[in-house]
């Protein structure tokens, strides 16, 4: 079984930073992309940024310039460093990561967080 853990989030005004982390352990023999998603009250979960196992990123519009993913491949744990945060970045953000693992069969799968509060007042 996979488990992620997030830590960070919280309550911050319009302009300040925040950053979440999360770990991923269990079986897990191979990560592949590991990122983070959030959700707004009434709105669809939607990407924030990812990182492949290849060190390369992949950031929502939204988060560009202003959020930072990184990644320590030895510990299996993400990190999103969020700035210059704005009201409408208010929302439960995610970890993920998309796993395998070398059993027999082989199993590959997706497994995600608790969520972590973030809110940003104005």
């Amino acid at each position: 079984q996979v488990q992620l853990v997030e830590s960070g989030g919280g309550l911050v005004h319009t302009g300040g930073s925040l950053r979440l982390s999360c770990g991923a352990s269990g079986s897990i023999s191979s990560i592949n992309t590991m990122g983070w998603h959030r959700q707004a009250p009434g709105k669809e979960r939607e990407l924030v940024a990812s990182i492949a196992k290849s060190g390369n990123t992949n950031y929502a519009y939204f988060a560009k310039g202003r959020f930072t993913i990184s990644r320590d491949f030895t510990k299996n744990t993400v990190d999103l460093q969020m700035d210059s945060l704005r009201p409408e970045d208010t929302a439960v953000y995610y970890c993920e990561c998309d796993y395998l693992i070398y059993s027999d069969p082989p199993v590959a799968g997706r497994a995600w967080g608790q969520g972590a509060q973030v809110t940003v007042s104005s």
